[in-house]
């Protein structure tokens, strides 16, 4: 299976694509889509829709993940998170690819072993696990986390784990 897997955010899109199932991830890409403050956040948003897009139409997903919504104390972060996750979701549905969302706390569980692990921890372990040559940004290695955790939800015992909810 090959999945496209976005961690969203308004100004560091992070995504990746990987290949495999349960048993191992082979990383195909992976990049954090970095929109300057400067850009107006219309222009950023279709920025990150066109960007993913193309990553659909050239990698070819089978499926998509995407971290599912957190908790934010600013309504104005919240909305914020929101459209970026929409422009993200957008570019998915123009492809007509399912959509799976998982929360944070199951990725990082899934892959650290704590469903509490930091950016820094995370970025770690994705290094370990996909024997990359450096650590990846943050943004990219929280995409590749859940790309992964995707991937293990092909494997009946961590699947309820893993609450694999379709969008």
């Amino acid at each position: 299976m090959r999945v496209l897997s976005i961690d969203p955010a308004i100004r560091n899109t992070g995504y990746a694509v990987v290949e495999g199932d349960h048993r191992g991830a082979r990383v195909l890409t992976y990049e954090v889509i970095r929109i300057p403050d400067r850009v107006p956040q219309s222009a950023a948003l279709a920025a990150v829709r066109t960007h993913l897009a193309h990553v659909i139409l050239t990698h070819e997903p089978d499926e998509v993940a995407v971290e599912g919504i957190i908790y934010v104390q600013s309504h104005r972060t919240a909305i914020t998170m929101g459209a970026a996750r929409a422009a993200s979701l957008i570019a998915a549905a123009d492809a007509g690819l399912p959509i799976y969302e998982y929360a944070p706390t199951k990725v990082k569980q899934a892959v650290v072993g704590n469903g509490r692990a930091d950016k820094a921890q995370v970025a770690f372990m994705i290094r370990a696990l996909l024997g990359l040559a450096e650590t990846p940004p943050h943004d990219a290695a929280d995409a590749l986390a859940i790309g992964i955790a995707h991937l293990q939800t092909t494997d009946p015992l961590k699947a309820r784990m893993l609450e694999r909810k379709p969008i």
